[in-house]
């Protein structure tokens, strides 16, 4: 492939309201980025202020994507990925960490958020890489995307990311659909990667994961903290990878950790499910 393959988004993106804070671009914010307004600052700031080492956890769960994808790319040989939800381009993406093990690994971003879509093929115009602007919420719709039909080979292995996505989806029935759906559909030995937002229930932790949904819902973008065990049914149907449904930085660590650990580490929950072959 070229730089010349990239494409575009299939279908018309939303239009954009700059008098919201938008998740996508308080997720730059937070990891660094250059991509937001004056009010996606004062969202982060409100954010920041009940939770400071919101910045480090977002982080955090970008490095809990990357490490994956790499131990995917390189140990298991998966040369596809689909990233729903991928947010805005920034550090690290994943058609880097999957195409440093695997030069020719091919990447499918998906993300109906116009501000993705506005910036995400300026961003990734020299890359390997491809952009679509379907709706994750509606696999029928997201899998029958011109760009994903076109370079997605759903027979053969495939990694589906669904990085800090399904705890914006109130409904755990509807979640669980989804990732149904998404399951159904891909071929014996592909992979769904799955980080939600963790409430371990009663006491500090609990009561901070509710405050943190209380402030999320007031910029529009309401958030779910789950139990472990609603967090586990997302993957009914999947084999768990060891070390199983864990906190991200126990999901294989390289090495000895150096950064410290915050309550914030322990709000969220990654895994990674295989889909077996047929019985």
């Amino acid at each position: 492939m070229t730089s010349d393959e990239v494409r575009s988004v299939s279908r018309r993106p939303l239009p954009l309201d700059y008098s919201k804070p938008n998740l996508a671009r308080m997720k730059d914010a937070l990891l660094g980025g250059h991509d937001y307004y004056e009010v996606d600052r004062r969202a982060v700031a409100d954010l920041l202020a009940l939770a400071p080492d919101s910045a480090a956890m977002a982080k955090e769960t970008r490095s809990w994507a990357s490490r994956v994808v790499r131990f995917l790319a390189g140990a298991r040989g998966i040369d596809q990925f689909l990233d729903l939800g991928s947010g805005l381009p920034t550090a690290e993406n994943t058609h880097q960490s999957a195409q440093r093990y695997n030069p020719d690994a091919l990447v499918v971003y998906v993300d109906h958020d116009p501000v993705v879509q506005a910036h995400g093929l300026a961003l990734l115009e020299d890359h390997l890489v491809h952009v679509s602007g379907a709706d994750l919420t509606d696999p029928a719709q997201t899998l029958g995307d011109p760009v994903v039909a076109e370079h997605i080979e759903l027979d053969r292995p495939v990694a589906v990311i669904l990085n800090s996505v399904l705890h914006h989806i109130e409904d755990l029935g509807e979640a669980r659909a989804i990732v149904r759906a998404y399951a159904d559909a891909i071929a014996p030995g592909s992979y769904l990667l799955i980080t939600h937002d963790f409430t371990p229930g009663d006491g500090a932790r609990g009561a901070l994961a509710q405050k943190l949904d209380d402030l999320m819902a007031e910029t529009g973008h309401r958030t779910v903290h789950r139990g472990r065990e609603e967090i586990v049914s997302l993957f009914d149907g999947l084999d768990i990878l060891e070390p199983g449904v864990v906190h991200l930085h126990e999901w294989w660590p390289e090495g000895p950790r150096l950064a410290p650990l915050t309550e914030l580490n322990y709000l969220s929950l990654g895994g990674v499910g295989v889909k077996p072959s047929a019985s």
